[in-house]
């Protein structure tokens, strides 16, 4: 029997903490202190445990990806579903109760606009690849349904983040058709 350092411990503790502080303030309005905060700990524990800004923002984002990926696989057994289309459906309803928290998907929007920082950038890179794989190779699906996936997922953040489905206006009702989202 193996016991847990007590970083072991921390670390999921602390990542847990930066999704959410990462996810309600960005890469740049938020500190590490306000992790170490959330996580009830040091800043100087935060940094011993995660060496910058940027490895900490990764993990978080790192175990964004994990749970989408976690969520996704989930949605597909539970569909019993054999049609490509039909266990894509049940990925992208299960994401959609996946993101109704907001946590998960305003990181990854946050991620985007930094994805210039090029740990940041390969980590986003790495999570949508594993989404991607996961999507082609437990469905069945085309390339271009995949593809389509994707596009709806994206599509998902945009009406979410901006509120599309309050908006009581053709426009919105055009750009969200056919789109739903748990409340």
């Amino acid at each position: 029997m193996s016991s847990l350092s007590t970083a072991e411990l921390r670390i999921p503790v602390v990542t847990a903490s930066a999704v959410r502080e990462f996810a309600r303030g960005g890469y740049h309005g938020t500190t590490v202190a306000d992790v170490a905060r959330a996580a009830r700990i040091s800043p100087a524990y935060v940094f011993k445990l995660f060496p910058s800004k940027e490895r900490l923002f990764v993990a978080a984002l790192e175990d964004c990806f994990q749970q989408i990926v976690e969520s996704l696989t989930i949605g597909a057994d539970e569909s019993g579903a054999t049609d490509p289309d039909a266990v894509l459906d049940a990925m992208g309803g299960a994401y959609a109760q996946l993101i109704s928290d907001r946590s998960l998907l305003m990181l990854q929007v946050h991620a985007q606009s930094v994805a210039d920082i090029p740990e940041v950038g390969q980590a986003l890179r790495t999570g949508l690849a594993s989404v991607v794989r996961l999507a082609k190779t437990r469905s069945g699906a085309s390339d271009a349904s995949v593809q389509r996936f994707i596009a709806f997922g994206q599509l998902c953040h945009l009406i979410v983040t901006t509120g599309i489905d309050d908006v009581p206006e053709e426009w919105a009702s055009i750009v969200s058709a056919g789109i739903r989202h748990p409340l």
